[in-house]
C-alpha cells in the first residue's frame, strides 16, 4: 500500500526520538513533518538532536529538517497522522486544535486521556475502545487517541489476560527510569546514587487508568519511586482475585495471551513473557524482545494466602509511550481499513 504520511510534534525529546527511530523504515507510515521547538527550526535532524537511545541514530534520519509547528503546512504536506511528543500542557491546548484541524493525533502526553470521548487505547487489552473516535466526528472530523502512563501499561498488558479470574485489589510499587523523566529531566546531583521516592503524578494516573483500560473497579493501591536507570521501568505487584488462583493458572493465562501474527506491525505475538528465574525480569532487558522494546516481561511469580504477587518491567520509552502510540495508529489503519 501507499505509506500515510505523518507527522512527529517535539521530535527531539527522549519519547520523540523513539517516534524517529520506529518510524524510519516502518511499513505503512512515512515521516513527512517533525518539529521541535521554534529555535531549532531548519536545522537538521543529525545535528540537532542529542540522541540518547542505545543504538545509533539510522542515516535516514539525519538528513530531516526540522520544520516550523503550521498546521497549514501540514496539511500542504499531506500529512494525516500526528504522533505527539509534546509535554502535557502544550498538548492541553495543541492538541485539540489538530483534531479540530481534521489531523488524526495519537498522544503520548496525558492532556486528553481522560476525556470520556477519548480512547485510552493498548490494542492487544482494549481494543473495542478505539470506536471512541466516533463520538468525536470521524469520519468527517478528526480525533485524539492517547496510550497510557507508562506505568500503567505494564501493569494493563500483564493484567489483561487475568481479569478473567476476577480481580478485587491491586498493591503495585514501581521503580521508574530517569528516562521517564524526558530529556534532560532529573540532574545527575539528584539522581546519582540515589533513590526518589516520589514522582508527581504517577500514582494517580495508574490509580485512575487501570479501571478506564480494563473496565475493572478494584481498590487500587500504588508508590512510585525513581530509580537511576536510563531505560526500563520496573514493577511489583500483588493482586487479590475473586478466585482462588494458582501459580500455574496465571502462567498459563500470561502462555496463552497470543496477538495474531498478521496483525499490527509494532505488536508482540506474545504481549508477555513470564521467566521463573528469580533475578529476571531486569531493566536491561528493555530493548529485547520482537518488535525491539514492545513486549511486558514477567518473573518472581509467587502465591501467598489468596494473593499472587509478580515483578514486572517494561520499556518506558518504547512500549510506554512511542510505540504504544504508533501501535494505536496501526491499530486504526487496520480497523477502519485506512489505505
Amino acid at each position: 500500500m501507499e505509506k500515510i504520511k505523518v507527522a512527529i510534534i517535539g521530535a527531539t525529546g527522549a519519547v520523540g526520538q523513539v517516534f524517529m527511530w520506529m518510524l524510519s523504515n516502518h511499513k505503512w507510515f512515512e515521516i513527512e513533518y517533525i518539529t521541535a521547538t521554534a529555535a531549532r527550526t531548519g536545522e537538521k535532524y543529525g545535528k540537532s538532536v542529542h540522541w540518547v537511545l542505545p543504538f545509533e541514530m539510522a542515516e535516514v534520519l539525519k538528513g530531516i529538517e526540522l520544520k516550523e509547528y503550521n498546521l497549514e503546512a501540514m496539511k500542504e504536506a499531506g500529512v494525516q497522522i500526528v504522533f505527539s511528543a509534546m509535554p502535557a500542557e502544550v498538548a492541553r491546548v495543541a492538541e485539540p486544535e489538530l483534531r479540530d484541524a481534521g489531523f488524526y493525533v495519537f498522544s503520548n502526553a496525558g492532556a486528553m486521556r481522560y476525556e470520556k470521548n477519548v480512547p485510552i487505547l493498548i490494542p492487544e487489552v482494549n481494543l473495542d475502545s478505539l470506536h471512541l473516535i466516533n463520538e468525536q466526528g470521524y469520519p468527517e472530523g478528526g480525533f485524539i487517541v492517547t496510550n497510557a502512563n507508562c506505568s500503567t501499561t505494564g501493569l494493563a498488558i500483564a493484567l489483561s489476560p487475568l481479569v478473567k479470574f476476577g480481580i478485587k485489589e491491586i498493591s503495585v510499587s514501581t521503580y521508574q527510569s530517569v528516562s521517564g523523566a524526558g530529556y534532560p529531566g532529573l540532574s545527575s546531583f539528584d539522581i546519582t546514587d540515589n533513590v526518589i521516592p516520589f514522582i508527581g503524578g504517577e500514582e494517580e494516573k495508574i490509580e485512575k487508568e487501570i479501571n478506564k483500560i480494563l473496565s475493572i473497579t478494584p481498590d487500587v493501591y500504588a508508590y512510585c519511586a525513581r530509580v537511576p536507570v536510563m531505560f526500563g521501568h520496573i514493577e511489583t505487584v500483588w493482586v487479590d482475585f475473586d478466585q482462588d488462583v494458582s501459580i500455574e493458572d496465571i502462567i498459563e493465562a500470561w502462555d496463552t495471551f497470543i496477538i495474531d501474527e498478521s496483525g499490527l506491525p509494532s505488536s508482540p505475538v506474545k504481549p508477555v513473557i513470564y521467566d521463573a528465574d528469580n533475578t529476571f525480569p531486569q531493566p536491561k532487558y528493555a530493548f529485547w524482545g520482537k518488535p525491539r522494546g514492545m513486549v511486558t516481561y514477567t518473573g518472581r511469580l509467587k502465591k501467598k494466602k489468596h494473593r499472587i504477587g509478580f515483578t514486572l518491567m517494561v520499556n518506558n520509552v518504547v512500549k510506554g509511550a512511542a510505540g504504544g502510540s504508533i501501535q494505536n495508529a496501526e491499530a486504526f489503519v487496520q480497523m477502519y481499513n485506512h489505505r
